[in-house]
């Protein structure tokens, strides 16, 4: 149910304590971040068991990159049935095709499958990954419509996710290395299953879908794709694709050819570090300048540090470097999913989450076979390029079609002869 929101509300300062006080929040929360965690182990799991049975990091990362281009390719149709049908509708089934698909890429990866048939059983691993974060933001944006806290419930599902992409390989690690090497694909397939089916439980926070809009005087289903700031977005969010994928291979690459390949984990955790700690604070301000505005210049300091990288020689450098990059990658990612509560109906809005979520994926899965590429052939100096080249022409398009990201008019709600202006930020 959407909150109502007065002039009062508007200038309150949202924090994370009053975001976390909606009611029934914690009831998909829990389950969510518990169903969200295979989403970062995935990867690191096909790469640690193919590389154990094959001998080849090359073999391992190609099923790897079919993994993430599935996904990348099928999660907006997910999201498009999840408007449609209910997200419940989708995960039940989407999830026992999730567990049953790792099963057998697993099973045929012990059984030293050929190539071919690790690749047929990762389209569908990939294609069948639960869209658990593009779901929790919809039923965000499904209880908070025109409230302030939307930025901060943003903000807070983008440190949610740095999370997650943090402990998620740190655990899939620990277990292919200490239990077995499948193990880390096992406890993803696992909870895969237990954590989606708790979510999809929780039916009394699901948002409103399409067979129940489609009533007399709801506003007709639309597409996401459809919306053109949808479509600007996603060009934003293959760039941010690319820093998560070209600084994934570059930073390893640049460990081992110092000779310290532990050195990888920390430079890597800098990175998300600073990505976290940006969006707990953008989460915590109160912005004055509108998300329009915000996501350009947000973009622009991306642009910017991510084109020193590659100048970078030495671990201390670097490491601050990554802290930066990862300081201004929240605040773009963050207002990204704010701005599409504003422009895509709520019938749409799951779709819409996942064509951005996708569009990350499908970036980094592009740059990381670019990046591998370079570092291969000229060192890990080239490999940082990736980032440089990816933020710099989605800056392009974000300044060229700015004007497609203007949020669609606020309506007037009239009752008992009263009139009631939902407030927004004006650029």
């Amino acid at each position: 149910m959407a909150s109502t929101v007065t002039s009062d509300d508007a200038v309150k300062r949202p924090g994370y304590g009053q975001l976390l006080r909606t009611p029934g929040a914690w009831t998909y929360l829990l389950p969510g971040f518990a169903a969200r965690q295979p989403f970062a182990m995935l990867t690191i799991g096909i790469v640690l068991l193919v590389q154990h049975t094959t001998g080849s990091y090359g073999t391992a990362g190609a099923v790897a990159a079919v993994t993430g281009v599935s996904m990348a390719l099928f999660a907006p149709q997910s999201g498009k049935l999840a408007d449609r049908f209910g997200q419940r509708a989708v995960l039940l089934p989407g999830v026992l095709a999730h567990a049953a698909s790792v099963s057998l890429l697993t099973a045929l990866a012990l059984a030293d499958a050929p190539l071919w048939a690790l690749f047929a059983a990762a389209v569908p691993s990939g294609a069948s990954v639960p869209q658990i974060g593009p779901m929790v933001r919809a039923r965000w944006a499904a209880r908070l419509e025109g409230s302030p806290l939307m930025s901060t419930a943003a903000a807070f599902e983008s440190v949610t996710d740095e999370f997650t992409f943090v402990v998620g390989p740190v655990l899939a690690t620990a277990l292919c290395t200490g239990v077995h090497p499948a193990a880390g694909l096992v406890a993803e397939a696992g909870l895969t299953l237990v954590g989606g089916l708790l979510f999809a439980a929780q039916k009394r926070t699901q948002p409103a879908h399409g067979t129940h809009s489609s009533q007399a005087g709801s506003p007709a289903r639309v597409s996401a794709l459809s919306v053109p700031g949808v479509r600007v977005l996603a060009v934003a969010f293959l760039g941010i694709g690319s820093v998560f994928g070209g600084m994934q291979v570059s930073l390893t690459a640049f460990s081992e050819e110092i000779g310290n390949p532990g050195a990888n984990g920390l430079l890597y955790g800098l990175f998300a570090a600073g990505n976290m700690l940006a969006g707990v604070a953008v989460g915590a301000i109160a912005w004055k300048a509108g998300p329009r505005r915000r996501l350009i210049v947000g973009y622009t300091a991306l642009t910017l540090t991510a084109a020193l990288l590659w100048t970078a020689h030495s671990v201390v450098l670097l490491g601050l470097l990554g802290l930066v990059v990862g300081l201004c990658i929240a605040p773009a990612l963050i207002t990204g999913y704010t701005l599409v509560e504003s422009l895509v109906p709520a019938t749409a809005r799951t779709e819409a989450f996942t064509w951005l979520t996708g569009a990350v994926a499908l970036g980094q899965a592009a740059a990381v076979t670019v990046a591998g590429q370079l570092a291969d052939t000229y060192g890990s100096t080239a490999g940082f390029l990736v980032p440089l080249g990816g933020t710099a022409l989605a800056l392009v398009t974000l300044v060229a079609l700015r004007s497609r990201l203007v949020a669609r008019p606020a309506g007037r709600t009239v009752a008992r002869g009263m009139g009631h202006r939902v407030p927004v930020a004006v650029d």
